[in-house]
């Protein structure tokens, strides 16, 4: 079973998303354990501090080192954990490929950064990964969290039923998935291609290769740059 432990100022976020869809799907499965640990429970403060002024002045404040990392500190003694995660806008870039390679960790942890950041040495002495989800700045980093939680979960197997399914997703094979079409076959005169319905996989595989071909050159040409195709 795969453990994720999440460190934020915010646990109550993150509930909502947690107990609803496949994500609930994966923990009532026993496939996945996730815990939300919050920041300000390890503080030495009275008040429960877990923010100063940084050092050499400057607008906003900064998340300290000390409560930090008594959570992970505890955390540790208890267990292992393969990679501690900071989502960050200075991180890498998350894509598909890193969802399927952190879905087969055991242990893993996700701080939630706030504010105008963390102290510095919190990157120096503990985070051995920096994730973003994009070239944007959100209030803070829970909602990244829960993305890269469902990304990861999502393709855990037995979460989704059928598990096929998750790898014809976009970006499994470095394209962007095909067009897909349901019931009725025809709406309003707009037809479902006839591809479709013919009943011969091969074909099928290859028109929904090309679509995906197509639509990638079209959407995220970026994509295709050192592909043969």
């Amino acid at each position: 079973m795969m453990r994720i432990d999440i460190l934020t100022l915010f646990p109550e976020m993150f509930h909502g998303v947690f107990g609803e869809s496949i994500i609930k799907r994966g923990v009532e499965k026993k496939l996945v354990e996730i815990y939300t640990h919050n920041i300000r429970d390890y503080s030495t403060d009275k008040h429960r501090r877990v923010d100063d002024y940084p050092f050499g002045g400057g607008a906003g404040m900064v998340m300290m080192i000390e409560p930090i990392a008594n959570v992970i500190e505890h955390l540790r003694s208890e267990r292992v954990y393969d990679e501690v995660i900071f989502v960050t806008p200075d991180g890498i870039p998350f894509k598909q490929n890193k969802a399927n390679e952190l879905s087969l960790k055991k242990n893993i942890i996700i701080l939630c950064g706030h504010y105008k950041g963390i102290d510095e040495r919190i990157r120096d002495l503990f985070i051995t990964q920096e994730i973003s989800i994009g070239d944007f700045i959100l209030s803070g980093g829970e909602i990244a969290a829960m993305t890269i939680v469902d990304a990861i979960v999502r393709i855990i197997p037995g979460v989704i039923g059928d598990e096929s399914s998750a790898l014809t997703d976009s970006f499994q094979n470095g394209l962007l998935s095909p067009p897909i079409y349901t019931r009725p076959a025809n709406y309003q005169g707009h037809e479902v291609p006839n591809i479709l319905l013919s009943g011969h996989e091969k074909n099928i595989a290859n028109w929904r290769f090309e679509q995906q071909i197509k639509k990638t050159r079209e959407r995220r040409p970026d994509l295709l740059e050192g592909i043969d195709i």
